[in-house]
């Protein structure tokens, strides 16, 4: 990562704001603070950066609404800064096009790693492999390195769903969408039972690339074996 990659901190709190912004210069990025609101929109589209740190709870315009008028004109990376744990807050961020969310009291380290995740993501430059997944869609037969997953086709959809975006959260509703062909209505409780029947199959196979997040619902990151995990 260059020192050219410009991070946009906008935080009312001076002295978090202070510390997340040297770690960032620490690990190598170039960062800027608004303290407000107002005014946030019109600096990104002059300045352009190449992600935004994003409080939730800001004077003068909220993070939320910031992120809509954003998103108008632009896909840069965004993660919303929040003390918020209720669930509506979360889901209305993701439909808001918010890239990953990092909740009150956060470790700065964690910030500068999600940070450098999501530029992965949105960069396919500098991306990390995708990982080896095959999805047969005619036979609804998949496969991961090779080794075959034995999955119902709610499952197959879920799989496809999942890993068609690696590291990016999708909320329940967002994959309700995806997972009966007749648009039929189900529980969030639905959702969570076929992701945790897949991770077990999956984890059969020595693999757990499936995580939650907390009050949001679900992302696919790759890791290596567990077997190999354990050393």
């Amino acid at each position: 990562m260059t020192s050219k990659t410009h991070i946009l901190v906008v935080e009312d709190e001076p002295k978090l704001a202070s510390l997340v912004r040297d770690y960032l210069v620490a690990g190598g990025f170039e960062a800027s603070i608004l303290e407000q609101g107002v005014g946030a929109v019109e600096w990104i589209r002059e300045h352009q950066p190449a992600a935004i740190l994003l409080d939730i709870n800001l004077p003068g315009l909220d993070g939320l609404s910031i992120c809509r008028e954003v998103r108008a004109f632009s896909d840069v990376p965004i993660l919303l800064v929040t003390a918020r744990v209720e669930e509506i807050d979360r889901l209305l961020g993701l439909e808001l096009g918010a890239d990953d969310y990092i909740c009150k009291p956060f470790s700065p380290r964690e910030v500068v790693a999600r940070v450098r995740a999501v530029l992965r993501r949105s960069n396919p430059a500098t991306a990390r492999p995708s990982p080896a997944v095959e999805l047969d869609e005619d036979r609804f037969e998949a496969r991961i390195h090779g080794q075959a997953l034995n999955l119902t086709p709610v499952e197959f959809r879920l799989l496809g769903k999942l890993a068609s975006q690696p590291g990016r959260v999708f909320a329940r509703d967002q994959l309700i969408g995806a997972l009966y062909a007749d648009h039929r209505v189900v529980s969030d409780r639905t959702v969570d039972s076929h992701v945790k029947n897949l991770r077990r199959k999956l984890s059969d196979l020595g693999y757990d690339p499936i995580s939650a997040v907390y009050g949001v619902g679900y992302r696919f990151e790759w890791e290596q074996p567990q077997a190999e995990n354990q050393g």
